[in-house]
């Protein structure tokens, strides 16, 4: 399988750089200025001692900062360890309204090594916006993404 060009970019654009919040910075920069129709993304961090997610490196606008385990959209992906891609939202039980604007939703968990790093989110306002097509590629994304890490 041919790699994507958002996931060459990323594998550009972070050779030889070794600072972890920095490659989640240029990552998060990424997605936003190259992905369509989208207006968050960026990442959650896992933090064992608490069981929740913290906001990491994002753009768009002001996010929730805390997500407890099994919580929202983001939460369920952590505690299911798989992929969501939720069209609508506001369906989904217990979702964590960060931003009113958003109507849909994929979150990736981030694995490496049999370790929870945390989570990538990407907000729509478009419902169903993410297809499964997206879905192959932000996993693929986030694969490059944990060389890196």
């Amino acid at each position: 399988m041919t790699n994507s060009l958002l996931s060459q970019q990323l594998d550009a654009l972070l050779t030889n750089e070794t600072n972890f919040i920095a490659n989640l910075s240029n990552a998060s920069a990424l997605l936003y200025q190259s992905l369509s129709d989208i207006n968050w993304a960026g990442f959650y961090l896992y933090d064992e001692t608490n069981d929740e997610l913290h906001l990491g490196p994002f753009q768009g606008k002001v996010a929730c900062m805390h997500i407890k385990n099994g919580s929202g959209v983001c939460g369920t992906a952590l505690q299911q360890q798989k992929v969501l891609r939720v069209d609508n939202v506001h369906e989904f039980a217990g979702h964590i309204a960060c931003d009113s604007a958003s109507n849909s939703e994929i979150v990736v968990p981030l694995i490496k090594d049999d370790k929870i790093i945390g989570v990538l989110d990407i907000d729509s306002p478009s419902l169903s916006r993410f297809s499964l097509e997206d879905e192959v590629e932000l996993v693929e994304f986030s694969k490059t993404l944990l060389k890196h890490i």
